[in-house]
């Protein structure tokens, strides 16, 4: 194929859209230019083209982004002596989900099986604190995810740290971390120090990497005929976590995560203007 027609097909995958579509199938576009499905997918695979996949981006608008992304990699990079720095935030609304039907179990040539209808037997949210220098997690589970919930798990959290240690914790800015009772809270505790994460900026604290692994590994493929079952679940992925922690490596250093930023800023203006 010359090179002609190999630009058509890179051209037209990347500038147009076919009639009463959103994107591009490889048998379309084939259809379109009058060439083999094979040749097409062969193309797109050679210029790294996938019209079939989309992801989402949301950029900050915190104008306060600069300084809390450097406040907040600092810690991670560099953290203070005598010092702890944990990474709090809760996950809220987690349902407490059981199968219509049995779970087929994985066999020998068969994946395991599920229906896709279930029935709800409730929620818990859980509030959980990430060490960033052990990977150590704790974590309590609560009814509801309000401010009088956070300040229990903030006296848990008080109560599980030495009383000469200095408290750094990484959070985001939802209304329930900020309220007059959880300032008052804090008042009577002058060790510890806040640190607020921008706004649409979740990916800086490295608690939602851990709620990753607690959703994909414990709460998506199981089935939990109660709240007391589900937070039972919950808890002894926790445990086994803490048999052995593994620290998160944080590597970026702020000026490299604010660079990248830029970059892809100006590429989204360059798309529209």
């Amino acid at each position: 194929m010359d090179d002609e027609r190999i630009e058509k097909v890179v051209t037209s995958t990347l500038e147009t859209t076919p009639e009463g579509a959103t994107h591009w199938s490889t048998r379309l576009l084939a259809k379109r230019l009058h060439l083999s499905q094979s040749s097409v997918s062969r193309i797109w695979r050679a210029f790294g083209l996938k019209p079939h996949r989309s992801e989402t981006f949301v950029l900050s608008k915190d104008p306060q982004l600069v300084q809390k992304v450097r406040d907040i990699v600092g810690l991670y990079l560099s953290p203070p002596l005598n010092a702890l720095v944990l990474c709090v935030d809760e996950k809220s609304q987690i349902q407490a989900l059981s199968r219509s039907q049995p779970i087929l179990p994985l066999q020998p040539g068969q994946i395991e099986r599920r229906t896709p209808d279930y029935f709800r037997h409730g929620t818990t949210t859980l509030f959980a604190a990430l060490d960033i220098a052990t990977g150590k997690v704790i974590g309590r589970c609560f009814p509801k995810h309000r401010s009088q919930e956070f300040r229990k798990f903030l006296d848990l959290l008080d109560q599980s740290i030495p009383h000469d240690l200095q408290i750094h914790l990484v959070l985001d800015n939802y209304a329930t971390h900020k309220t007059e009772l959880i300032k008052r809270w804090l008042l009577k505790r002058p060790r510890y120090h806040l640190h607020f994460t921008p706004t649409h900026a979740s990916w800086l604290n490295q608690i939602e990497r851990w709620f990753a692994l607690l959703t994909q590994r414990q709460i998506k493929r199981g089935s939990h005929k109660s709240v007391a079952s589900l937070i039972y679940a919950i808890e002894d992925f926790m445990q086994s976590h803490n048999k052995d922690p593994k620290p998160p490596l944080w590597q970026k250093t702020s000026a490299e995560i604010l660079a990248a930023i830029t970059r892809f800023a100006s590429r989204t203006v360059q798309c529209h203007s």
